[in-house]
Formats: structure tokens, C-alpha cells, sequence
């Protein structure tokens, strides 16, 4: 059975996000850095009259930083509270059928914590990756 998914861009590269992981997509102003936060943890942002934790998706993939920072981000609702997960680019929203990732398919580093499955889009492997993995002291629910 399809579901909806985001197709966005982070590093380089185009994954899928589950529209049930997405609160809504937001261009993201100023953020306040936090003293002696992780460096998965880029600050705080205030977002239609709330305060949103900024994640940093490269540092928590565990990727060098980007040469121009991120203005998009993907807001995410996780055990009652709402992140920032920033992205480079917004593609689409499509439906897809998720197959699981089996071991002939090679995902690395950091990558490999966040994804949790594959969709096909015209042919092109999307790895779809799950936002609570990038969420500093979160604990993934096996």
C-alpha cells in the first residue's frame, strides 16, 4: 500500500521523509545558538509563536558542514515536541510503496543510523529516512 512521501535534498542527496513524521515544512530565520549544545543541535529558532531545537542534519549524519547553511527545514512532532530538522532543498510530496533495506543494498556512515527503507522513484532508489534517528538522545523505538 503507498503512502505519502517528502522527497527532499540533504547533502547531496535526494530522500524520502513519510508524510507521517511531518508536521510541516517551514523556511527557517534566525536561529540563537545554545551554549554547550551537541553539534547536532545548531539552537533555537522561534516558529509561529513557539520555540523549535534546530537540528543540524549533517552533523547528526555526521557529515562536513554545508558551504551556505540551511534556510528549510522539515518540522517534526516527537514525543511532544516539535524540531527543526534542516534540509537543502524541498522537492515534492508523491506517494510510494516502502520496501525494507536488505543487506544488497549499501548505505553508509551516518546514513546508515537515519534510513529504514527504500522507495522507487522513476527507477532512481530513494532512501527514505526516519527523523527520529537525527534527534540528539532520542531513543528509536524498535
Amino acid at each position: 500500500m503507498a503512502s505519502l512521501f517528502l522527497i527532499a535534498r540533504i547533502a547531496g542527496r535526494t530522500v524520502a521523509i513519510d508524510s507521517d513524521q511531518v508536521d510541516s515544512v517551514v523556511d527557517i530565520g534566525d536561529i540563537t545558538p545554545i551554549p554547550r549544545a551537541v553539534p547536532e543541535v545548531r539552537g533555537l529558532a522561534a516558529l509561529r509563536s513557539r520555540v523549535v531545537m534546530v537540528i543540524d542534519t549533517r552533523a547528526a549524519l555526521g557529515l562536513p558542514p554545508a558551504d551556505i547553511a540551511p534556510t528549510r527545514a522539515v518540522i517534526t512532532l516527537i514525543d511532544g515536541h516539535h524540531y527543526a530538522v534542516l534540509v537543502d532543498a524541498l522537492e515534492d510530496v508523491a506517494p510510494f510503496s516502502m520496501t525494507p533495506l536488505s543487506g544488497g543494498i549499501l548505505v553508509d556512515g551516518g546514513w546508515a543510523k537515519a534510513g529504514c527503507g527504500i522507495v522507487d522513484r522513476h527507477g532512481d532508489p530513494l532512501l527514505v529516512i526516519n527523523l527520529r534517528s537525527l534527534i540528539p538522545g532520542i531513543a528509536i523505538a524498535a
